[in-house]
């Protein structure tokens, strides 16, 4: 752990990130940063996650929300920023890609379980969930996500939660949850502008779908 180090890292891009902000949300943008550092000193984060958080939450923060990063949404659940606006608020989880080892075989099915996971799980707890990956990560968006929860045919959510039990069972991905989950927006982040582009999952999928094979792979 180098403390000054990840001080260093962070104050430099909250220092970047304030020059399009008002003094109100310095104040907003400084708190994240605060809290950031005091989770590393108790080693519940990293600089290459934190970085990303920041970003989004400048992003957030711009549009006139409150901010507070690795908040608890439920007793087994700590989203990555929670923003609050009026009566209303978001998640954001960030993705970079990222699979263990044990999983180097299964890669795709893993990492596609993982996205299904935290859309089903997360966006029951606020208004509006989006997720956020490096512009350089690319994220399987299964289309039932696409669709509201009276367009979804029951054989496609079944399909999406055999999927998700074969990694999550402790606890298990619930059908209904699967069947409600909605996601608002994705969040491409730009690591060296410092900069966080907000699209519809519609418009991300379209983007992504050559490049990942979407045309073959149906869930």
């Amino acid at each position: 752990m180098d403390l000054v180090k990840f001080q260093k890292d962070v104050d430099e891009m909250t220092k970047k990130l304030s020059k399009n902000l008002d003094k109100n949300q310095v104040s907003k943008l400084n708190y994240v940063c605060q809290q950031l550092i005091e989770m590393y000193k108790k080693n519940l984060v990293k600089i290459n996650h934190s970085i990303l958080e920041l970003i989004c939450a400048t992003n957030l923060i711009s549009r006139g929300y409150a901010v507070d990063v690795e908040k608890d949404v439920s007793e087994i659940l700590v989203c990555d920023i929670f923003g609050k606006k009026g009566g209303g608020n978001t998640i954001i989880e960030i993705e970079t890609g990222f699979t263990p080892p044990d999983h180097a075989m299964d890669t795709i099915d893993y990492f596609s379980a993982r996205i299904m996971s935290k859309i089903a799980r997360y966006s029951k707890h606020c208004t509006k969930f989006s997720l956020a990956t490096p512009a350089v990560g690319l994220l399987p968006i299964a289309n039932i996500f696409l669709l509201p929860p009276n367009a979804r045919k029951k054989e496609d959510i079944q399909k999406i939660k055999d999927l998700c039990d074969r990694y999550y069972k402790n606890p298990p991905i619930e059908y209904d949850d699967i069947l409600n989950a909605h996601l608002h927006s994705i969040f491409l982040i730009n690591i060296d502008k410092g900069l966080a582009k907000e699209l519809d999952p519609q418009g991300y999928v379209d983007l992504t779908e050559n490049l990942l094979g979407r045309s073959e792979i149906r869930y």
